[in-house]
């Protein structure tokens, strides 16, 4: 497969032909923020974190889905592009009601994290109801707290895609969306067992390993 020049940053790059912007940022040192991209998936560019500024593009476009093509031009930091991602961290964190300043694993948190590095603060925008869950702690091998999700779906991917168990799926619409499982119905045991591969990818702690489980990378437990 040939490859293509490509310039990040000002830097121009010789990369693979058919790999995405991300991807040859990524191979190159070049950090590009994003919350929903799982490496080896197909991309699917809900969160927009990971946009960037292509010369000549009206519009800013997502770096986890976009190709690489010769002759392209990109910012990864401008002034557009980090205005942009302000707009929505700070979208992110209206619906994410978690309670992350008495939340000791915040510092895990990759949105907390996103909103220091972007220097984020309290969410300008009001909201009539806020998505609001109780935790959900039945199941013995993970806990919920959908107060925390930012729907970004890689629990869902990750589950269907990586797992293969296609327990967890995407309910309702608009602001009213939320990950369910079946018609809406507890986590329980009977429904998830001991996979943890949602815990390990996803982004925020709204799903989390319960007290005296472990799960350990690639969705198998100890």
């Amino acid at each position: 497969m040939s490859n293509v020049n490509i310039s990040i940053d000002g830097k121009w790059l010789k990369v693979r032909q058919g790999i995405t912007i991300l991807e040859a940022a990524t191979a190159h040192g070049i950090t590009i923020p994003t919350l929903c991209h799982i490496k080896g998936l197909v991309p699917t560019g809900v969160c927009r974190v990971c946009v960037v500024e292509v010369e000549g593009s009206r519009t800013l476009m997502g770096a986890c889905h976009t190709p690489a093509a010769n002759g392209m031009v990109v910012q990864t930091h401008s002034p557009r592009v980090v205005a942009a991602r302000r707009v929505i961290v700070e979208l992110m964190l209206t619906a994410h009601t978690g309670d992350c300043v008495n939340d000791t694993n915040a510092e895990n948190c990759a949105l907390h994290n996103l909103a220091s590095d972007y220097q984020v603060g309290a969410p300008r925008f009001n909201v009539r109801s806020p998505r609001f869950y109780p935790a959900e702690e039945g199941n013995p091998y993970v806990v919920r707290n959908l107060s925390k999700c930012i729907l970004c779906r890689k629990c869902v991917r990750a589950c269907a895609e990586i797992a293969h168990k296609n327990i967890l799926s995407i309910g309702y619409r608009g602001f009213r969306s939320k990950v369910v499982t079946g018609f809406d119905q507890p986590l329980t045991s009977e429904a998830c067992r001991d996979c943890g591969i949602c815990i390990e990818h996803c982004p925020t702690g709204a799903i989390s390993a319960a007290p005296g489980f472990k799960a350990v990378k690639g969705g198998t437990a100890r």
